[in-house]
């Protein structure tokens, strides 16, 4: 099955909810597994975002907070902090260019997190595209 962009973003934040979660838990997980249960199909874009907002995570965190007006990314909601992760990877590191970057992340907080949540996803990630 081929997927839009749009729809292996939602994967992405989808496998990085799960792992934030299990990590939380001290639950042992393979990151190989996560992509597996979510995904029928081998991807590397899914690879590629989830892996690297894995291993960028402490980076993607300190950005996103320099950003945040009294709050840090821990305080957003797991859905919230993995779109964010997520978009600032893509920011940092992919070629997407910045309007679809964002315009993905608004659309996926409208439909996972609440409004305050979309507001400072879009201000942060708007800020960091003006640096």
């Amino acid at each position: 099955m081929a997927y839009k962009r749009s729809e292996l973003r939602e994967k992405c934040m989808v496998i990085l909810y799960q792992y934030d979660l299990m990590k939380k838990n001290k639950v042992e997980v393979s990151l190989d597994d996560l992509i597996k249960d979510n995904i029928d199909i081998e991807n590397e874009f899914v690879k590629d975002i989830v892996y690297g907002v894995v291993t960028h995570q402490t980076e993607l965190d300190e950005l996103a907070n320099k950003y945040m007006k009294d709050w840090t990314i821990d305080r957003l909601d797991k859905t919230g902090a993995s779109i964010l992760r997520m978009a600032i990877f893509e920011l940092k590191y992919t070629d997407t260019p910045e309007v679809v970057v964002i315009n993905e992340a608004i659309e996926l907080s409208k439909k996972y997190s609440d409004d305050a949540v979309r507001k400072m996803i879009n201000a942060v990630l708007d800020k960091i595209i003006r640096e």
